[in-house]
């Protein structure tokens, strides 16, 4: 996947599935599923790391992800997620790590903010670095916003975001994520810019969804949000293999005879 076709999707009206991924056998799996794009999301401090939200993430730990995913990826258009602080101080931070993304594998690089980030947008889209957006709950400002929380439910904040949407896109951003929103003013935004949205907790009128990882296999279920709907209950199924495992070789029945070498 590349970013022209990436962005016809929206023209010719096909959604777009996007996932996070943070290794190498989990990218294979979804390539094999299909899925032609991943995001290496800095939600890997959350759901690999154990944090309480993203902030502690740093640009080694993403570049480490990002090499593991983009070295594995065959067809996957490969989207690296700028943690906190590695674009938010100046301009040149933001092009030096953005930069560093795409030495690692990444084809294109997410960052989140509006208006106030479009400086940085338009410095990277000028010299060739694709970047996606990322408006409404932007977990980078989790603490601002006093945890997660639905953001654009006011018609002044709204509009806000409207805004800062099309100032990504006359920035260059390729697409922008649009995160825990109402579903009306996704689709108004979604309707009002010629760059594709991608939704997680946005509603269905997005051109595309994006949706963690292990949240959909049902491996986390510490914080599930409104907006996530496991597909597979990953963790159930590997507490019981685990349980049957140390249960077998209490009992002496593993390895039998046909796990062992004569």
């Amino acid at each position: 996947m590349t970013i022209p076709e990436f962005q016809r999707y929206k023209h010719d009206k096909k959604k777009l599935i996007v996932v996070t991924a943070y290794d190498a056998l989990f990218t294979r799996i979804v390539e094999q599923a299909g899925i032609e794009t991943i995001l290496v999301g800095d939600s890997l401090g959350v759901v690999v790391q154990g944090k309480a939200n993203t902030l502690s993430v740093t640009m080694d730990d993403m570049l480490y992800h990002t090499k593991l995913v983009a070295g594995a990826a065959q067809r996957a258009l490969v989207i690296g997620d700028m943690p906190f602080m590695s674009y938010q101080a100046s301009s040149e931070d933001a092009l030096r790590n953005a930069g560093r993304f795409l030495q690692a594998g990444a084809q294109a690089i997410k960052l989140e903010g509006g208006a106030v980030v479009a400086d940085r947008v338009a410095a990277m889209t000028s010299i060739g670095i694709p970047v996606m957006g990322h408006l409404g709950m932007t977990p980078q400002s989790v603490h601002r916003y006093g945890g997660y929380k639905v953001q654009g439910k006011e018609s002044d904040h709204a509009l806000v975001l409207l805004n800062d949407a099309k100032v990504l896109e006359a920035a260059g951003a390729f697409a922008i994520v649009l995160e825990a929103i109402p579903a009306e003013l996704a689709k108004t935004i979604t309707e009002q810019v010629a760059i594709p949205t991608i939704g997680i907790g946005a509603g269905p009128h997005c051109d595309g969804q994006v949706l963690v990882l292990y949240d959909l296999l049902g491996l986390f279920d510490e914080f599930v949000p409104k907006f996530v709907k496991p597909y597979a209950h990953l963790k159930a199924d590997a507490l019981q293999a685990l349980r049957r495992y140390k249960e077998e070789v209490e009992q002496g029945k593993f390895p039998s005879d046909s796990e062992s070498y004569h």
